[in-house]
């Protein structure tokens, strides 16, 4: 134990002494946290809309303003044919196209029935699925309306009528924020963690140091533990700030307790920093460490469950995202500051996070006794 202190000593006044590494290590997270919460927004706004009115009626014109009124579509042209409609959609001027045929409001009061015709510039897949959905909905809405209006009131007193009254659970105003910022947070801690532990060992190897450590009698548990605690200590306080931050700029604060975050955050870390040590193990330079930590990063990043749900992914692809940490903590902490769930509620994701670890730890000691 007594070796231990003294690597931790050394760790320490090592880190300290980078000044411009700490900068980065604050900094960076918290412009990042600011920034990336707006940029990563499937909220769609401003969807450039080009209309064909081929009918020029008063139906037609309810249409239209009640589409241009919903605050989702920006109008950039009326057209007067579908191929010059067609052309705004060639040079990326527009998004989706309108066309209201000829006789829309004489077809839809005489025979209650008329189509519509909506063209996608389908390029950008979750702008044009989620434009598609927005026009179909406001016109689904207006079509109701006007067969309210066309209906006798006798019919009207006679049908059966259903109201739908929405509760929306753990975030009532479907703040985007909510969702996303957690995530993002955890994110960052991950890409942090991994590439600091991992360049940690690295750099021992590169400037020699780790022959001189070899020689010592210094135990390999206590070797791997003496590079995992500095970073345990300053994850944690990055991990802090982060919250700080979210709830300066977006207003995101846990309802659940802190001790259950900060206990799943020691978990996540035992994990993460251990994967991040064995990666070290396998590589000679920091060059070698920083290609495969960009690579693990980047599919973690896609199936940690931060921008696409987990549950519509593959058989496969939940098996691979249940091996690693970051969709487990990810979950917690929506979990945690979303809904307030207590340490039984996160239990699975908790132990699930400490086995992982138990194995990328036992595999980085072992990899690094062979290779010693």
């Amino acid at each position: 134990m007594r070796s231990l202190y003294f690597l931790l000593e050394k760790e320490f006044k090592q880190m300290f002494r980078s000044k411009g590494l700490l900068r980065t290590l604050f900094i960076a997270p918290v412009i990042q946290l600011i920034l990336m919460p707006m940029a990563a927004n499937y909220s769609v706004k401003n969807i450039s809309l080009a209309i064909v009115d081929h009918d020029h009626s008063s139906v037609s014109q309810k249409l239209i303003s009640k589409v241009t009124a919903s605050g989702h579509f920006q109008l950039v042209a009326y057209c007067n044919n579908n191929n010059e409609a067609l052309e705004l959609i060639e040079h990326d001027k527009a998004d989706l196209i309108l066309e209201i045929p000829n006789k829309f409001e004489q077809n839809l009061v005489r025979e209650n029935v008329q189509k519509l015709n909506v063209q996608i510039n389908a390029i950008e897949g979750v702008k044009a699925g989620l434009g598609g959905g927005y026009l179909a909905s406001i016109i689904g809405d207006f079509n109701t309306e006007a067969r309210i209006r066309t209906v006798q009131p006798a019919h009207i007193q006679q049908g059966a009528a259903i109201s739908i009254m929405p509760v929306n659970w753990y975030n009532q105003f479907l703040n985007y924020y909510l969702f996303i910022v957690p995530g993002i947070l955890v994110n960052l801690i991950t890409g942090i963690g991994i590439m600091q532990a991992a360049f940690n060992l690295v750099k021992e190897k590169e400037i020699g140091t780790i022959e001189q450590i070899n020689v010592t009698p210094i135990k390999k548990q206590y070797f791997i533990l003496g590079k995992l605690l500095p970073f345990y200590a300053l994850s944690i306080i990055i991990f802090t700030v982060g919250l700080l931050v979210s709830y300066v700029f977006y207003n995101v604060f846990p309802v659940g307790s802190f001790g259950t975050m900060y206990v799943s955050l020691f978990a996540y870390l035992f994990a993460l920093l251990g994967f991040g040590l064995l990666l070290s193990t396998y590589s000679e330079t920091q060059q070698q460490t920083m290609s495969l930590a960009f690579f693990f990063l980047n599919v973690l990043n896609m199936m940690s469950g931060l921008f696409t749900s987990i549950d519509s992914m593959p058989q496969w692809a939940k098996v691979v995202t249940g091996c690693f940490p970051v969709s487990h903590f990810i979950q917690t902490m929506r979990m945690i500051m979303l809904k307030g769930s207590t340490l039984s509620d996160v239990s699975f994701h908790l132990w699930a996070m400490v086995g992982i670890g138990i194995v990328f730890n036992g595999w980085a000691v072992l990899n690094y006794r062979k290779r010693s």
